[in-house]
């Protein structure tokens, strides 16, 4: 039961925002009594906790799964980048700024965590790229790693890029071809333009 009301939490809180979900709406959607949940979380904070170290879990598993793949280190970032979309759902009710806003020790944790993860991978792609002669070799990869999650983080930030005027789709695409122009080699460049021109047909 605890494994369910994490799933139906996770996709409710997505989907319509941490704040606007209750115990009583989940128990509701689940057709369960509030007691039920409350055996497993003795409070809301405790629910918000538990759900969103989960979705973490969930997801750094899959990104994990892709990074051993070994695939060609451009079709990995937009790899991994779908398929953290499709498990926030695309981010339609800005989940991570809700937990900053409403949630601060669990976002401060869930930030802590998402950088040690981001991190490897990313220092491991740059790597991979360098040696592939995809990445300029002039790049600093400490420093490309670290203004790379800084700008994951920015983007999600509602007061600087408020969902109205951007898609979190929208944000992705443009941030990782600023990304990736930013650092490729002319050979980089011609694999992000066939990649992007395959995926648009």
């Amino acid at each position: 039961m605890r494994e369910k009301i994490l799933h139906k939490s996770a996709e409710l809180f997505l989907t319509l925002g941490f704040k606007s979900v209750t115990m009583d709406d989940i128990a509701s959607e689940m057709g369960i009594s509030k007691k039920t949940i409350y055996v497993h979380f003795p409070n809301k904070t405790k629910l918000v906790e538990a759900t969103t170290m989960h979705m973490f879990e969930t997801i750094s598993c899959g990104i994990d799964c892709i990074c051993e793949l070994k695939k060609n280190p451009i079709q990995e970032i937009f790899e991994i980048k779908q398929f953290v979309m499709e498990h926030l759902k695309n981010e339609k009710s800005s989940p991570q700024y809700q937990l900053q806003k409403y949630y601060p020790k669990i976002f401060a944790t869930l930030k802590s965590k998402q950088y040690e993860v981001m991190q490897g991978c990313v220092i491991e792609n740059l790597k991979r790229g360098l040696e592939q002669g995809l990445y300029r070799k002039s790049i600093n990869i400490e420093f490309v790693s670290k203004i790379y999650f800084t700008g994951m983080i920015a983007l999600k930030d509602k007061e600087l890029f408020p969902l109205n005027n951007f898609s979190m789709q929208t944000l992705m695409n443009h941030y990782l071809e600023y990304h990736l122009r930013g650092i490729c080699t002319t050979k980089g460049i011609e694999q992000i333009n066939q990649y992007t021109t395959k995926n648009q047909s």
